[in-house]
């Protein structure tokens, strides 16, 4: 029903905004991955959004992008997850790393995000497997086992899956698991 929003951000109250389009004030509730990268206090927004009607309550999603919007959707259409789970898994992890969790079947890295257990993590790989769009799940599928190896490794090592990750963009792609785990290691050790 509601598809976009686009006016002057009014108030922004984690994880909610209020956005004044014409005079008229629409709350929306957006992921942390959208929050934080909003505009400041009365500068133009642009949210794409997702319209929920419930039994005793109206509630407007809103998202930066397109790839978020269509993740959520994907999210909420699994048995047992909600929009404010939806909006949690949006918030623990971006898009694309919980594309190549799927990709990967790591319910560990699910499972970190607040809210997600080991049945609901198992579930959501289970169902998402192959939905989250050819595009964002390519990288992680063309990486290949080595990659995914060196990843669950420096995740087991104590670093972030954002750091892991990081450290992955910087390794040749043809790259062993125990030299990549090195070169991987020398680089985050910068």
């Amino acid at each position: 029903m509601i598809g976009r929003l686009s006016g002057t951000l009014a108030e922004k109250n984690p994880p909610q905004l209020l956005v004044d389009v014409n005079g008229v004030g629409y709350e929306v509730d957006v992921p942390m991955s959208t929050f934080y990268n909003l505009p400041a206090l009365g500068e133009r927004v642009v949210l794409l959004t997702h319209f929920v009607v419930r039994e005793d309550a109206q509630v407007l999603y809103g998202f930066l992008s397109h790839e978020e919007r269509s993740t959520f959707r994907q999210l909420v259409k699994i048995s047992g997850v909600g929009p404010r789970t939806a909006l949690a898994i949006l918030s623990g992890l971006s898009v694309s790393e919980l594309a190549q969790a799927v990709s990967l079947q790591e319910s560990g890295r699910l499972v970190k995000v607040p809210g997600i257990g080991k049945k609901t993590a198992e579930r959501l790989l289970l169902e998402l497997k192959g939905k989250l769009g050819d595009a964002i799940a390519a990288p992680a599928a063309v990486q290949g086992d080595a990659h995914g190896d060196i990843l669950q490794a420096l995740v087991a090592l104590g670093y972030s899956d954002r750091e892991a990750a990081a450290a992955l963009k910087a390794l040749p792609a043809e790259v062993g698991v125990s030299e990549g785990i090195k070169l991987a290691l020398k680089a985050l050790a910068r």
